[in-house]
């Protein structure tokens, strides 16, 4: 009986020192995945960032887009894993400088001043045609030598890029698609692919990916292709950061 008793005892201790260290372990990898997250996005517990608003460019006012909204609330509830704040801003209205605070920049440059701005100083080596109305390829993205037109519904472009201005500091997130549902897209596909990102460019590394939204008549903004990675292209004549 005794040695019945001293057995299950045992049993008991060891069953409670295997579910402490698992419990142990999967804290510590959890830790570990939240701080190469938060680096990754440059969103340190407490910190602040600036979630820069697009206009729909097709709508009277300072209305925004149904699918740029689900793209900002995607990235919203990113920033708050992380366990940091993002100050909202509209793109006509962001006056920050490079590095200062991450920076969530959504939209083109027809209805984003501040993608353009992006594009122009950051992004030289790509040419958008913001003539929606009068050119059979608005909209079309030309990244060395390479043209990418906007076919509706079928097959839409849209740019995803992580950069630092040339003194360093907190990354600028840029999604820059043809189309409000191809953010969206872009938005999403950062938010599940992050890890892989972060170990091929790593976690202070810049890059700027071409994506390609499939059939998004039928699946949406969940159908996504890397078409791929420009950043050499696009960056071209610019002074990088780290």
């Amino acid at each position: 009986m005794n040695d019945d008793v001293r057995n299950i005892a045992l049993g008991l201790v060891a069953s409670g020192v295997s579910a402490a260290a698992g419990w142990f372990f999967r804290t510590y990898l959890w830790r570990r995945q939240l701080r190469r997250k938060q680096q990754f996005f440059g969103l340190p517990g407490g910190s602040e960032c600036l979630l820069v608003v697009n206009q729909d460019p097709s709508a009277s006012g300072r209305s925004v887009s149904r699918h740029d909204a689900f793209a900002l609330l995607e990235l919203s509830a990113l920033i708050k894993e992380c366990g940091a704040h993002a100050d909202i801003v509209v793109h006509d209205a962001a006056r920050q400088g490079l590095g200062i605070r991450t920076e969530f920049c959504v939209g083109g440059p027809v209805s984003n001043r501040r993608t353009e701005a992006h594009l122009r100083s950051m992004l030289p080596g790509v040419d958008v045609n913001t003539d929606f109305e009068n050119a059979a390829d608005g909209g079309a993205f030309t990244i060395g030598g390479e043209s990418y037109r906007l076919e509706k519904g079928t097959a839409e472009y849209v740019l995803l890029a992580r950069l630092t201005g040339p003194e360093g500091g907190r990354p600028v997130f840029l999604a820059s698609g043809q189309r409000g549902i191809t953010n969206q897209a872009a938005v999403r596909y950062l938010a599940r692919h992050h890890a892989r990102l972060a170990r091929r460019h790593g976690l202070d590394g810049t890059f700027c990916h071409l994506l390609k939204v499939v059939n998004s008549d039928a699946y949406g903004p969940d159908m996504v292709e890397l078409v791929a990675d420009v950043t050499a292209s696009a960056t071209a004549g610019t002074v990088t950061g780290r």
